[in-house]
């Protein structure tokens, strides 16, 4: 292989991983339904099991973000390239959802296996950052990224119909063994990518990323303003399934409808969003877009718990998916703007750890919320968290617009 010149970007590598980041978003897509939907409908309607382990498998996913603040470090002592550990972490999931698929009538194995194959599937997650920070140019980054989201969507809007359809049938256990392949696919697209290492360090200190909340101030303020958003988002979001699920709330709808409006609805509108998001990011200044972004999220969350018909809980997850699709791209790239290269999966470990602390704390608020307040009261907790956040930004972005004009 001819290496580029020093300080030249290497193009072909570029497409190289892009074409395996295509691939990869078709069975990653397909699992992204478990999470959105599937994991959470058995629970409620086939094993009605209990609010707290509701809430703990949705913020299962959450504690592997937590996990990935030491997997950063752990991979800087020993070397390892971040291909091999997020494959790993993925065969890991693959394990899991199939203890899930073998569970038979055992609610307690049906939970451990997808809380297991959750929190190891997220686990691996914000290590791609580092992969599109190497792999991808600057000035296209987040196009290509938009462009493997838009073919993870079309995977999620056509299976959460079809696989509503497909559970009605014939059950959620081959749906399960399903998810466990699709998990080993997308290892072995990561797996099959240049290999990408972080500076070694031959010393480990398991809070040492935080050190740069303190040494970069845009930084630190950005965190404190995405546990605001972040928090409204996963509370909203935790309870999309229940609401229209348990016939307690007034819907009860079946798998088929259940996957049709919580996967397929948003993400059709993630598909149609989601490559102008990307041109929006490598555009604009990040902070107009983040206020962009969380002005959908707040219509969305709003009108989904507050509207009474099938038209109202469509339009709210349609908004609820528009702001998806642009908050994914800023959520995995936003880092790029903020981090030198070689600390930038140190500056993204904190962002993960943070978004998994919020994460295992959401589901358990928004539960608690619903049953002791009821639905209205979720929608106003999340919508307000989320203008909280905007707010602390404000003065970002009147200096952006001002700058701006000076040009």
């Amino acid at each position: 292989m001819t290496l580029p010149p020093p300080g030249q970007f290497d193009f072909s590598q570029q497409r190289r991983t892009f074409r395996l980041e295509l691939l990869r978003s078709f069975p990653q897509g397909f699992v992204e339904t478990a999470m959105a939907t599937f994991a959470v409908f058995v629970a409620i309607r086939i094993f009605e099991l209990p609010p707290w382990v509701k809430s703990a498998i949705l913020a299962s996913g959450s504690f592997g973000l937590l996990l990935s603040l030491f997997v950063v470090q752990l991979i800087r002592r020993r070397g390892w390239t971040v291909n091999n550990v997020a494959a790993t972490f993925w065969c890991l999931s693959a394990l899991g959802f199939g203890t899930a698929a073998l569970s038979g009538d055992r609610a307690g194995v049906y939970a451990a296996g997808v809380c297991f194959a959750f929190v190891c599937l997220a686990s691996a997650s914000p290590l791609m950052a580092q992969i599109y920070r190497k792999h991808y140019a600057d000035e296209n980054r987040g196009r290509l990224f938009s462009l493997t989201s838009l073919s993870r969507a079309c995977t999620v809007a056509a299976g959460g119909w079809l696989l509503g359809l497909w559970v009605e049938s014939q059950g959620f256990r081959p749906l399960f063994a399903t998810y466990a392949a699709g998990t080993l696919l997308m290892a072995v697209c990561v797996r099959a990518m240049a290999p990408v290492r972080l500076r070694i360090s031959n010393r480990i200190r398991w809070f040492d990323a935080f050190s740069h909340v303190g040494d970069n101030r845009p930084f630190a303020k950005l965190l404190g303003m995405w546990m605001l958003i972040g928090l409204g988002n996963l509370i909203s979001w935790a309870l999309f399934v229940e609401f229209i699920g348990n016939p307690q709330y007034g819907f009860g709808f079946d798998a088929e409808r259940s996957g049709f409006i919580t996967s397929t609805v948003p993400m059709l509108a993630f598909i149609v969003t989601v490559v102008p998001w990307g041109t929006i990011f490598d555009k604009l200044p990040f902070y107009r877009v983040r206020a962009m972004v969380n002005l959908f999220f707040i219509a969305g969350i709003l009108i989904y718990y507050l509207g009474t018909s099938i038209v109202t809980l469509c339009l709210g997850i349609a908004l609820h998916g528009i702001a998806r699709s642009g908050g994914q791209i800023l959520w995995m790239l936003w880092t790029t703007r903020f981090a030198e290269e070689d600390r930038l999966s140190e500056y993204q470990s904190v962002h993960s750890f943070l978004t998994g602390v919020r994460g295992v704390l959401a589901p358990f608020i928004a539960y608690a919320c619903l049953q002791h307040l009821g639905p209205a009261s979720v929608a106003y907790l999340a919508s307000g968290l989320l203008v909280l956040g905007t707010l602390m930004i404000f003065p970002e972005i009147r200096a952006e617009f001002a700058a701006g004009s000076r040009k």
